[in-house]
């Protein structure tokens, strides 16, 4: 048995008469993959913050291999070799991958900046991680979320890392990259790096941790052998019930073709009212754009968009959109899909504001009434409609996400990655609204890089490679391996 590299033991945080964490134990032994796991609003993410110094627990203990551990700031525990990558990301975007990769870690002589040195270090970083095509020299702005995270992650292979925190490390990543991180994984794990695995995704924790700790509403409900214990058993831990179905199925008939895309730079597809449609494929491929173009957001190369919902308008912007019925869900919650400062009120309602304002005037009463229902319809937990969103857990403020397309009575719903970093509780609540809102007749088009999902939700689903879509096929007539062919370019469409 390997020697304990890390403990925190009665940890607690109060935040206000809030506890996030109360009397909570954690064990890491030296290199092990420890998945610390839990829904959203567990108190994972304010464990991780203490561990790594960016806060003061009002009680307990810490020890890194046998020492009183208490770093005093997030780059003091980098010092020490505690490093976290975040699932928010903390990048700067003008700046170029290697400015923020060695930002606050820069290499000196004699007082001046060894770039060269600097160049170098994270051109191995980068390599480590299987990825030499995201070059020292390009600017974070023009890298897409999934090469955001890598950048990230090369960040804290810079230092000399005994503890190395993951949180959601593969929620912007598909297919390949997943496997190459996995790979990077366990090079570290057989390195002697203690790695905390934080995940929603229980296959993986499966595939690449060894042990495991359930958090649940700010305590340890349970720790083991990620071998020893099934899934099920991980699941009623987490949730306090036994989750009886993942991917609840709700009755749904297609009805009437809503929206047709005809060679929509390089797609094709008709969608139906009462639908569900998923578009599978690797990152890169097109899936985000084609949302995107649909919605007027990117621009439209060739082809176009034939809108038949029952309001009229033929004009192609991302306003006129929303008034055709048409509700767009950006796969980047935090930059685009909310604005994390405002209140909940006003996110859910920013895209409609018509029923609730006259001659300029917004009437917040009866707008807070209408949001109070929507909070109960869409099961959000919540202090008040005041709140900022920025304050709730994942998975509710995914809900206020899709609520304000609800609100905007959308008959269109594109969603681009509705579950990303959610929990899994959650997930089966949003399955579970999908699927409600196609029996009352709502078309959803899903894009998603998990392929259960779509396999557990859909009806038909398309397969995306290098911007052109296959066929829809109906659900049942696709396997994983097949949809994984088409999307890597192993197989004819």
């Amino acid at each position: 048995m390997s020697e304990t590299r890390l403990r925190m033991t009665d940890i607690a945080q109060r935040f206000g008469p809030t506890i996030a964490l109360d009397g909570v134990n954690l064990e890491v032994r030296a290199g092990e993959v420890h998945a610390l796991i839990g829904e959203n609003g567990a108190g994972k993410s304010t464990l991780m913050k203490i561990l790594c110094g960016a806060l003061n627990p009002d009680r307990g203990q810490m020890t890194l291999n046998g020492q009183p551990f208490r770093p005093k700031s997030p780059l003091d525990a980098r010092r020490q070799g505690v490093v976290m990558v975040h699932q928010e990301l903390t990048l700067a975007e003008d700046l170029s991958v290697e400015a923020n990769v060695v930002l606050g870690m820069e290499t000196s002589t004699f007082g001046f900046l060894s770039r060269r040195r600097d160049r170098e270090r994270v051109r191995r970083a980068l390599m480590d991680l299987e990825h030499p095509e995201i070059r020292p020299d390009m600017r974070v702005r023009d890298l897409n979320p999934a090469a955001r995270q890598l950048v990230e992650i090369a960040r804290a292979l810079l230092v000399d890392v005994r503890v190395l925190v993951l949180d959601e490390p593969t929620s912007a990543l598909t297919g390949d990259d997943v496997e190459r991180l996995f790979r990077l994984v366990r090079r570290l794990r057989q390195q002697g790096v203690s790695i905390i695995y934080i995940s929603h995704f229980l296959e993986e924790v499966e595939a690449i941790a060894d042990r495991y700790t359930v958090l649940r509403d700010g305590q340890t409900i349970g720790s083991g052998d990620v071998s020893l214990t099934s899934r099920p058993r991980i699941i009623s831990m987490m949730v306090g019930r036994d989750l009886t179905e993942q991917y609840p199925q709700v009755p749904h008939t297609s009805g009437d073709t809503v929206l047709e895309l005809e060679n929509l730079n390089g797609a094709s597809l008709e969608l139906k009212r009462g639908e569900i449609v998923g578009i599978a494929g690797i990152l890169g491929a097109g899936r985000s754009e084609l949302l995107r173009s649909i919605f007027h957001l990117d621009p439209v190369r060739e082809g176009r968009v034939i809108v038949r919902t029952l309001r009229g308008g033929s004009r192609e912007s991302p306003s006129d959109r929303i008034r055709q019925g048409i509700g767009l869900l950006s796969e980047d919650r935090k930059e685009e899909g909310l604005a994390l400062d405002q209140s909940i009120a006003d996110n859910l309602t920013y895209s409609w504001l018509h029923p609730y304002a006259w001659f300029g005037l917004l009437n917040r009463g009866q707008r807070d009434i209408a949001v109070q229902s929507w909070l109960s319809k869409l099961g959000v937990k919540s202090r008040e409609v005041s709140q900022a969103v920025g304050e709730l857990s994942g998975g509710n403020q995914q809900k206020i996400a899709i609520g304000r397309l609800l609100h905007q009575e959308a008959d269109v719903l594109l969603l681009d990655e509705p579950t990303r970093g959610v929990d899994v509780g959650s997930k089966a609540e949003i399955y579970r609204l999908i699927g409600e809102l196609a029996a009352q007749g709502k078309a959803v088009l899903i894009v998603s890089s998990y392929l259960p999902e779509l396999l557990g939700i859909c009806d038909r689903i398309g397969v995306m490679f290098r911007g052109q879509l296959s066929e829809l096929r109906s659900t049942s007539e696709w396997t994983p391996e097949q949809i994984l062919a088409i999307a890597t370019g192993t197989e004819s469409r």
